[in-house]
């Protein structure tokens, strides 16, 4: 089992949209096991398959802090059908992320979200035409305002792509709100990269947003570049990929 879960599972890369273009790659095997489960562990709980413990690419125990979290991650191994295909297993790859990477660079992790955060999608606007600066408006502003109230963090707003600077002050009151539990660090760093806002990732964190306004929030302008210009399939596939991935942090945040 080790050796088809590491080929299946190894070398994933810390981003998600990495990981994204990795799994829309075929790379299925013949399921070898009969029915996936979950137990109690020391610090957690621990997926098995056949009665033996899942490990990470890394060796470590794939297992969560929650029954509810582990049992949801067990539900993608148990959904497999006679070929095992890692592209529709968003959750137990965010798994092994957290498990082999994140925990042991929180600092790094969160420094990342730091940057997106300077640079913030939700910052830069259009300049027109109107219907889009009004739909920017509608799902942007009240993130924001969510950001200026109950973060106590206000931001400068620029039409165009040019960088604007942040108060520093706002950026570092922003910076509190990361979480440092690796679980749902991993989680807000995995929709900051598939959104492109730290913003976003931490409003939905804190209950503030659901996945599906948060993903809406994270694609005005490409929506309206499809509503425009028409819909491309392999483009949508990817799209759809991206928001398994998303669900996925989205349940880790729910459940860790």
């Amino acid at each position: 089992m080790r050796d088809i879960f590491e080929e299946l599972f190894a070398n994933q890369p810390l981003d998600p949209m990495e990981a994204a273009r990795r799994g829309m790659r075929q790379n299925a095997r013949r399921r070898f096991y009969a029915a996936a489960s979950t137990r109690p562990e020391e610090g957690g709980y621990a997926v098995l398959l056949d009665g033996r413990i899942v490990r990470t690419p890394a060796r470590h125990a794939l297992a969560a802090p929650s029954e509810a979290l582990a049992e949801a991650i067990a539900a993608e191994w148990e959904g497999q059908g006679e070929m095992i295909d890692p592209a529709k297993m968003p959750l137990t790859r965010l798994a092994n992320t957290i498990i082999d990477g994140v925990t042991k660079s929180i600092d790094a992790v969160t420094a990342e979200i730091e940057k997106y955060l300077a640079t913030d999608l939700l910052f830069y606007r259009a300049e027109g035409p109107d219907r889009l600066v009004a739909r920017q408006r509608e799902l942007w502003d009240a993130i924001l305002a969510w950001a200026r109230i109950t973060l106590g963090a206000r931001f400068e707003l620029v039409e165009g792509v040019i960088h604007i600077a942040q108060p520093e002050q706002s950026l570092r009151t922003a910076a509190r709100a990361i979480p440092r539990d690796p679980w749902r660090l991993g989680a807000v760093h995995a929709v900051t990269t598939l959104t492109g806002s730290a913003l976003i990732a931490l409003a939905l964190a804190q209950g503030a947003i659901d996945v599906d306004a948060a993903w809406a929030a994270a694609h005005v302008d490409e929506d309206w570049n499809m509503e425009l210009w028409g819909r491309d399939e392999i483009a949508l596939e990817r799209r759809a990929f991206r928001f398994a991935e998303m669900q996925a942090a989205a349940t880790a945040l729910r459940l860790a």
